[in-house]
């Protein structure tokens, strides 16, 4: 038992070095202030992937949209507290090196625009689907409005009596 467990911690050492020589994929995805006009959004989104640019290669990339947060995101500025129920989300997957890699969470870090970021490891393969995915569901037709309670029932009763 004691063997396996040697093994185990040794598997997590080798798994959390870093081989600054070695490059890895990352994808960093970022919440960007929904107040901000549409212009600094994309100054904020380009100035990340110059960023990025600058130290990898960009793999795959979905350019900043404007959705509702799952849950209230609350941070303190130096005017108080802000509270956001919405973000322009972008997300950008890269290839670099170890030193690239601490530069970007750096970049994303300090700028000031961006509410929140995560920066996991990933593959070139996952990201590409990611950025397939992301291509059709722009494609698909937006959805109207369900349908009404009323109109549901209407329809099982239609349906029933048919039957």
């Amino acid at each position: 038992m004691a063997k396996k467990k040697d093994q185990e911690v040794e598997a997590l050492e080798l798994d959390t070095e870093v081989d600054e020589n070695e490059p890895r994929v990352y994808e960093l995805g970022f919440h960007i202030d929904p107040e901000l006009p549409t212009e600094e959004v994309k100054k904020t989104y380009k100035s990340i992937r110059d960023a990025i640019a600058a130290v990898g290669e960009i793999v795959a990339e979905a350019e900043p949209e404007n959705i509702q947060l799952a849950y209230t995101i609350s941070r303190t500025e130096t005017t108080g507290r802000r509270d956001f129920n919405s973000a322009f989300f972008a997300w950008i997957a890269y290839e670099t090196k170890g030193e690239g890699h601490i530069a970007v969470t750096t970049a994303a870090s300090e700028e000031k625009r961006i509410i929140r970021f995560i920066d996991v490891r990933t593959d070139r393969e996952a990201a590409k689907h990611s950025q397939e995915l992301q291509a059709m569901r722009a494609q698909m037709p937006v959805q109207e409005e369900g349908a009404t309670d009323a109109e549901l029932e209407a329809a099982v009763d239609t349906a029933a009596a048919l039957a």
